[in-house]
């Protein structure tokens, strides 16, 4: 059996659902443009993907999504819309607590540098569990499913790629950490992922 000392899971739709809707619906109101303009000027035009591949500093970040939002959007408030986004999975959040107590365990999400410095903000219930290693994509440079990204967080969290396990809800994202050496698993549900832990030896 493989030996298993660092669990690395995805963020969004494992450890938290992720409601973008709820999110735009929320810029639209204090932009006055559309959801759907919203989501074009900012996801679709790909200005994201740049964010959490750490294209953008966090003062460049925040003045970039103003300017697609056509509104000049503060830090606080971007933090609390971001917040709106984030769903908790408790359930989840228990399996990665009963780990905890076994082997180190932490979090590898694609994300822009923002995320990380507000997650006591953005998602309490996480940082309680994992701190210092909430990873975001933005610091290493690159971003899921790159191999590079995962040997960077492996390294930043003292890891081994060929000892940890990564948990993703993207089969594009654990094919990319397997492609890296590491263990990979495809989430579905919380009930699932209890019966595959038992196979990697952990509970």
């Amino acid at each position: 059996m493989r030996k298993i000392s660092l669990v690395l899971f995805d963020m969004h739709d494992v450890l938290c659902r992720f409601d973008r809707a709820k999110r735009l619906d929320d810029l639209a109101r204090i932009s006055g443009k559309s959801a759907d303009e919203i989501f074009a000027a900012i996801w679709g035009a790909g200005f994201e993907a740049e964010a959490d591949a750490g294209k953008l500093d966090s003062v460049a970040y925040l003045k970039g999504f103003g300017e697609r939002l056509g509104y000049p959007i503060t830090l606080d408030e971007w933090v609390a819309n971001r917040k709106l986004a984030m769903v908790p999975m408790p359930e989840v959040l228990a399996i990665m607590a009963a780990l905890k107590r076994q082997v180190k365990v932490g979090v590898l999400t694609n994300n822009h540098t923002l995320v990380r410095e507000h997650l006591n903000v953005l998602f309490p219930e996480l940082f309680a569990l994992c701190g210092d290693h909430a990873y975001v994509s933005a610091q290493f440079g690159v971003a899921k499913p790159n191999p590079e990204v995962y040997l960077r967080c492996v390294a930043a969290a003292g890891g081994r790629p060929e000892e940890t396990l990564f948990i993703d809800d993207s089969k594009a994202n654990v094919d990319g950490a397997v492609a890296a050496g590491l263990a990979g698993y495809l989430f579905t549900d919380a009930a699932a992922l209890r019966v595959a832990l038992r196979d990697f030896g952990l509970t």
